[in-house]
């Protein structure tokens, strides 16, 4: 009876394998490639929906920001019409690799864990992460930070970069979002915050003249997504990158959401493959 009954149990799990191997192929082709994104006429392009001016939906209801553009113009290299998909941060690679988009324009921030779970191509974008703080006050150096309290959204990049710095006697306090870390700034609650380039203009227009970039903390690359192992998507988009890059186009579009020129962009990056190797 036992025999039976164990014998039974490894056919229905031989049979649930089976089942969610051929889910795995079943998806694996479901996936579409350039050239079926071609044919259909249009590409599905998985932005940020809230995150301007990197990406997000106006209130016209359409993609805007600066992923917005650069999707668009790589939907004019391709001939085809772009669909753009508003995506929440953690739903962004599963959209990819559940094949509800075929890239990535999404503020994908370039690191090597992430390149575990999809293929980056070229870094297109650059943020840089700084301490910004009030006029009146030194914070120029790591060293100057010591016995001060500064504001930072939780487990936000800059939240990375300013603990790694900030020496004995640092008071760090973290909030939900960069609203909130803005706002924290503003009240009083601390005397500075760790931010990204946007900061100060947001800043700015809330406290003209009070805060400027104090100390700059490091600087982060974001790269078109793609699925692992599709080189056709992988080559088509670095091909995109390699000749859009260099037109007045691309630079207009980065002077007009960055407020600053391109930079220049590191030809390669620890543990963060640009291409698929054969």
């Amino acid at each position: 009876m036992f025999s039976h009954l164990k014998s039974g149990i490894s056919r229905r799990l031989g049979l649930a394998a089976g089942i969610a191997l051929a889910a795995l192929f079943v998806q694996d082709a479901q996936a579409r490639s350039v050239e079926d994104t071609k044919a259909s006429g249009t590409i599905r392009i998985g932005i940020q929906g809230d995150n301007c001016p990197w990406g997000c939906i106006n209130s016209s209801g359409a993609a805007d920001g600066y992923d917005s553009d650069m999707g668009k113009a790589f939907a004019d290299y391709l001939g085809v019409k772009a669909e753009f998909v508003p995506l929440a941060v953690a739903n962004r690679i599963p959209a990819l690799t559940t094949d509800k988009v075929d890239v990535l324009f999404a503020t994908m921030g370039m690191t090597a864990e992430r390149a575990k779970s999809i293929q980056y191509s070229q870094p297109y974008a650059a943020n840089q992460m700084s301490v910004v703080g009030p006029v009146d006050m030194d914070l120029s150096t790591p060293e100057a930070l010591a016995g001060h309290v500064f504001g930072v959204p939780r487990a936000a990049s800059q939240d990375t970069a300013l603990t790694a710095v900030a020496p004995s006697g640092t008071q760090i306090r973290r909030f939900d979002d960069d609203a909130a870390t803005i706002q924290a700034l503003l009240s009083g609650q601390v005397e500075a915050v760790g931010a990204n380039q946007f900061y100060i203009n947001r800043l700015e227009d809330a406290a003209p003249g009070r805060y400027k970039v104090q100390l700059p903390l490091v600087e982060h690359y974001n790269g078109v997504g793609t699925r692992l192992g599709e080189q056709d998507w992988n080559q088509t988009v670095n091909s995109f990158l390699d000749a859009f890059m260099q037109s007045p186009e691309y630079k207009a579009i980065y002077n007009k959401w960055m407020n600053m020129d391109p930079p220049q962009y590191p030809a390669e990056m620890d543990g963060i493959p640009y291409t698929i190797q054969n």
